[in-house]
C-alpha cells in the first residue's frame, strides 16, 4: 500500500488525484507546516511536501516525478498518454515546465525570503515571481488554444497540475481574463467529482 505525507494546500494536491482517479488504497499522513521532524527530514530533506512512500518501502519527492511514476504504474488509470502515443511528448513536456518554470516561481513567492540574503530584497523576489508565473501561464494558454487538454484528447494529471498552480496565484480574480483557455480547463475541472472532493479538504478554489 502506498503512504502519502502531504498537508492541505500544497503539491500534495495533485498526487492525491492521482491516486484517487487510479482507484488505489493509501494511507495519508497530514505533516504540520514548519515543522521539523528528523524522522520526515530523513524521508524528505527539505521538509517538503509530498512524500509518497512507495509499496515496497522506498520514498518518492517532488510532485511531477510522483505524478509520471503513478500515471506508469497505473496505465489502466489513463492518467497520461501512453508511452508508445504521440501525445506522451506533450505530456512530459509540460509536465517538467510546470515544474522548473511555474511551481519554481511560486515557491519564490511564497517563500521569498529563501531567495535573498537582503531582507530589503523580498519584495523584489516576490515581484519577479509573479511576473514568471504570467509568463508561463501566458505560455500554456496558448497551448490550448483550440483543444480541451494540454496532452492529448482526454483529461491527464498534466491538467489537474496546472489547476493546482493556477489556483495558488495571488492575483487568481484575473485569470478569466488573462487566460481564458486557462479558465476553460479549470471551469471543467471545478466540476469533477475527484476534483470537487479533494477542494472540500484543500480549500484551494472557492465552492
Amino acid at each position: 500500500m502506498y503512504k502519502l505525507y502531504t498537508r492541505a494546500n500544497s503539491g500534495g494536491f495533485v498526487v492525491e488525484a492521482a491516486l484517487a482517479l487510479a482507484g488505489v488504497s493509501f494511507d495519508q499522513i497530514d505533516v504540520p507546516k514548519g515543522r521539523l521532524d528528523q524522522a520526515f527530514l530523513d524521508i524528505s530533506p527539505l521538509n517538503q511536501v509530498p512524500v509518497l512512500i512507495l509499496p515496497d518501502g522506498r520514498s518518492m519527492t517532488e510532485s511531477a516525478a510522483i505524478c509520471i511514476l503513478l500515471a506508469e504504474r497505473h496505465p489502466e488509470a489513463r492518467l497520461a498518454p501512453a508511452a508508445s502515443s504521440p501525445d506522451r511528448a506533450d505530456f512530459l513536456r509540460w509536465m517538467f515546465f510546470m515544474s522548473s518554470v511555474t511551481y519554481s516561481a511560486d515557491l519564490r513567492f511564497f517563500y521569498a525570503h529563501r531567495y535573498t540574503t537582503d531582507p530589503r530584497g523580498v519584495d523584489a523576489v516576490k515581484q519577479a515571481a509573479v511576473s514568471e508565473m504570467d509568463r508561463s501561464f501566458a505560455i500554456l494558454d496558448a497551448a490550448l488554444e483550440g483543444r480541451d487538454w494540454l496532452a492529448g484528447d482526454r483529461l491527464s494529471l498534466a491538467d489537474i497540475y496546472l489547476v493546482m498552480l493556477v489556483a495558488w496565484h495571488p492575483e487568481v480574480a484575473k485569470v478569466p481574463t488573462a487566460w481564458p483557455n486557462i479558465e476553460r480547463l479549470w471551469a471543467n475541472l471545478r466540476e469533477h467529482r475527484v476534483m470537487k472532493r479533494l477542494n472540500a479538504s484543500h480549500d484551494m478554489w472557492p465552492a
